[in-house]
């Protein structure tokens, strides 16, 4: 298990935004917790010095491909790109540098999974290019997929058989617990638990995270097998919870206990 960085580009711009007032029909609503003024190279040289592989790229609505091809620029092959990925975009963003492209909304129509599209996927870029983003949001006592930058519920949950079945397309999967993603008051404990004991590749939660502390609740929660991202908790977006010189620490002890 360890930290996995992230790199959130709206508007051109490195931001870390409040996941739940993402909305096209009330821009008004969004809630920006940090701004940077530095491009995305400087985030992804960061974390090249570091080798923090993995980390993903991601576009919030369109506009924003120079500024991710400036980070993958700055680490070909160490960074994942998402964020309006379909059949007609993939293969080039691979040829740009990306590591794997990561996909949710593409595979998604009216709330139904078409298993079609993300074959079309792994034929086009190969399973260990394919990264499924399964961010969440929760309903009643259920974690449902939501697409279109968390938006709109599908009729998916994330049970073992749904972990199970998509785990033959991807290599990976990403998870935003979007109810809590950008808020820093701690993590979705149930998710964790679920992914840690149900996923069978690779899983990266991302929602909630405030402090250092969340890496080892994650670590123990998700049975030493999901990596977590921290965002707007981390100082090098603003944040006050957790300093990057903590989750290189983290990385590093992770590694040596292996």
């Amino acid at each position: 298990m360890k930290f996995r960085p992230c790199i959130d580009i709206h508007g051109g711009r490195v931001k870390q935004i409040v996941g739940s007032t993402l909305s096209d029909t009330s821009p008004e609503t969004l809630t920006e917790n940090f701004v940077s003024e530095k491009p995305p190279s400087w985030f992804a040289t960061l974390f090249r010095k570091y080798d923090m592989r993995g980390g993903h790229v991601i576009m919030l609505g369109p506009g924003n491909e120079d500024a991710a091809r400036n980070a993958l620029e700055a680490w070909p092959g160490g960074l994942q790109v998402g964020g309006g990925i379909t059949d007609r975009n993939a293969e080039g963003w691979i040829q740009a540098g990306a590591e794997a492209v990561i996909v949710t909304s593409w595979c998604f129509s009216n709330g139904e999974m078409l298993l079609e599209r993300i074959e079309r996927l792994r034929q086009l870029v190969g399973r260990e290019h394919l990264v499924l983003d399964l961010s969440c949001r929760q309903k009643g006592d259920d974690y449902y997929i939501v697409t279109d930058r968390w938006q709109n519920f599908t009729n998916v949950k994330i049970i073992p058989e749904t972990l199970e079945e998509l785990s033959a397309y991807c290599f990976e999967f990403l998870i935003h617990a979007a109810d809590v993603e950008g808020k820093c008051r701690g993590i979705e404990k149930n998710l964790v638990k679920m992914l840690g004991k149900w996923s069978p590749i690779p899983t990266t939660y991302a929602g909630g995270a405030r402090s250092v502390e969340d890496l080892y609740l994650v670590q123990e929660l998700g049975r030493d097998r999901i990596d977590l991202t921290i965002g707007s908790a981390l100082d090098i977006f603003g944040g006050t919870g957790v300093t990057f010189d903590e989750v290189v620490a983290f990385n590093r002890e992770a590694g040596s206990e292996k």
